[in-house]
């Protein structure tokens, strides 16, 4: 049986445009403040990425995938540079979440095993999705219809209350899409 291995890679550039001192990656960092002291830029090699502008993986996130990011600041409008990292494995199953209209699974809920463009004009949700349960594959979920604004990423697993998860009032998404095997 033959058993296929990715290697994930992404490069940090200290300064915008990949200049300065620059930091290979290729697995998941909470911190990268040992290893360069700000990151303005990246390369993505291979694979696809959430990039942080926080450590621990909190604060402002955005997907990456191949290619180049000169300047990501004036690009997705971060007000610092990129903090942390985490690999997205590549998924190539089924899709399964079941999204849910109020915090702690309350409220009405939809299985879902595609892209929502719009909670509101699908569901009437005015309030969009405000817990979920991912059962398979890698999703992002964005704060606005149209996969606009700020995003989010959600591997498997339970997700209550977005609130106390991130330290957000009035938390909730308005539209999502499934990270696909073909964006590797």
């Amino acid at each position: 049986m033959l058993i296929k291995t990715y290697l994930w890679q992404i490069i940090f550039y200290e300064e915008r445009n990949f200049m300065g001192r620059s930091w290979e990656c290729s697995s998941d960092c909470s911190d990268m403040s040992s290893y360069m002291s700000r990151c303005h830029s990246c390369r993505v090699e291979s694979g696809c990425w959430m990039v942080y502008d926080r450590a621990n993986y909190m604060g402002n996130q955005y997907f990456l995938r191949k290619g180049e990011y000169g300047d990501h600041m004036s690009m997705w409008g971060f007000n610092n540079w990129i903090r942390s990292c985490r690999m997205i494995p590549r998924y190539s199953g089924s899709y399964r979440m079941r999204a849910y209209e109020r915090e702690n699974y309350m409220g009405q809920m939809m299985e879902m095993s595609d892209d929502c463009d719009s909670f509101m004009d699908r569901y009437q949700w005015s309030h969009g999705c405000m817990s979920c349960h991912v059962m398979d594959g890698h999703w992002l979920m964005y704060e606005h219809p149209n996969y606009m604004g700020r995003m989010w990423y959600f591997g498997p697993g339970h997700y209550r209350n977005f609130r106390s998860m991130w330290g957000m009032s009035n938390m909730r998404f308005m539209s999502m899409r499934r990270i696909m095997d073909s964006w590797y």
